[in-house]
């Protein structure tokens, strides 16, 4: 009986902390538990066949790691990278120029407690890093070193590739960095290229989406809103859109950008503390709508259109849940 008591007493407390009162949608799949706690997904595509991509999740700790998941929600060990000092947030990217002959895909994360950022290819995970890209070196306050989100930028205009990194506190401008990601004979570099972006000073900058074909990269001024600037460097450090505010309870979080070849698409945000998640428009960011997924303070979240099986016919919406697990659904259950 007592056991009984438990696990009511903790399924009240799990719905008291997702206030929303929209009908819930239940995920598809629910992954294996991670050992600390989840942050931030990434997606794979598979180009040889899609039933067979990855879901990368970060498990935020010291002793923390990059999760490898299957389409079911199923660990892959041998792919899961162990023994990173507080991962934090993950990117995918695809087709970097690694020589003259070979391109790979890859994947990008912070690594908190070392103060850098780590580059692997996928899937056969290997690191190109040589252990680590060091990140915010000219900073002189020890806070303002310590990286939390990143997202990857491969420029329409020459295919180089990019990575903007925010931290877990900084100036009101320039709190973010961008670097260029390189390969020569000598192996993998990066190249502080630009700093940009506004800060409010209320509470962090941790999620950072790019949409690729539009050259945008999107982050949240957590407390404030949706901020909107040109991925492109030479594009300028303008801000174009400080949007969504009146949409969230408290914490703007997790950005995901959903493409579609026509230019149309969305932009899917977690509203953290509501435990909803707000859709807008890719077009011209008007917000569309407000969905439940039943999961409790989501940080990070991931989207892909394309079709990947039978349970994801629509393309995958991937979500951070506070129980050291992701959330996995079709994404036309959030659209329908």
């Amino acid at each position: 009986m007592k056991n009984i008591f438990a696990y009511l007493i903790l399924g009240s407390l799990a719905i008291s902390c997702n206030q929303s009162k929209l009908i819930p949608i239940t995920p598809d799949v629910i992954t294996e538990r991670t050992l600390n706690d989840t942050d931030d997904p990434a997606i794979w595509v598979n180009p040889q066949n899609a039933s067979k991509s990855i879901v990368f999740g970060t498990d935020k700790e010291t002793n923390g790691a990059i999760y490898a998941f299957d389409l079911e929600g199923k660990i892959i060990e041998e792919k899961t990278i162990r023994n990173i000092q507080r991962p934090n947030n993950v990117d995918v990217e695809y087709g970097f120029q690694l020589n003259d002959s070979v391109t790979v895909d890859v994947i990008a994360f912070t690594e908190r407690e070392k103060q850098q950022i780590r580059l692997f290819s996928v899937p056969d995970m290997k690191p190109l890093d040589g252990g680590g890209f060091p990140v915010f070196e000219d900073e002189k306050v020890f806070e303002q070193k310590l990286p939390m989100g990143i997202s990857l930028y491969k420029s329409p205009v020459d295919s180089s590739m990019y990575a903007i990194v925010g931290r877990k506190t900084g100036p009101s401008d320039n709190y973010l960095y961008q670097y260029k990601v390189m390969a020569d004979s000598t192996g993998v570099k990066t190249d502080l290229v630009r700093k940009f972006g506004k800060f409010s000073g209320q509470k962090e900058i941790e999620a950072i989406a790019v949409d690729d074909e539009k050259g945008l990269v999107y982050y949240s001024d957590e407390g404030v809103c949706i901020r909107k600037y040109y991925a492109e460097p030479n594009m300028g450090n303008e801000e174009l859109s400080c949007f969504g505010t009146e949409h969230f309870l408290q914490d703007i979080e997790g950005i995901a950008i959903a493409t579609y070849s026509d230019g149309e698409g969305y932009i899917i945000v977690s509203d953290q503390q509501q435990g909803q998640f707000n859709i807008f428009s890719r077009k011209d960011n008007i917000f569309i709508k407000a969905v439940n997924l039943t999961t409790l303070e989501t940080d990070g979240c991931e989207v892909v259109t394309v079709p990947l099986n039978d349970t994801f016919p629509n393309g995958l919406f991937a979500a951070m849940n506070d129980e050291k697990n992701f959330y996995f659904y079709d994404l036309g259950k959030l659209m329908d």
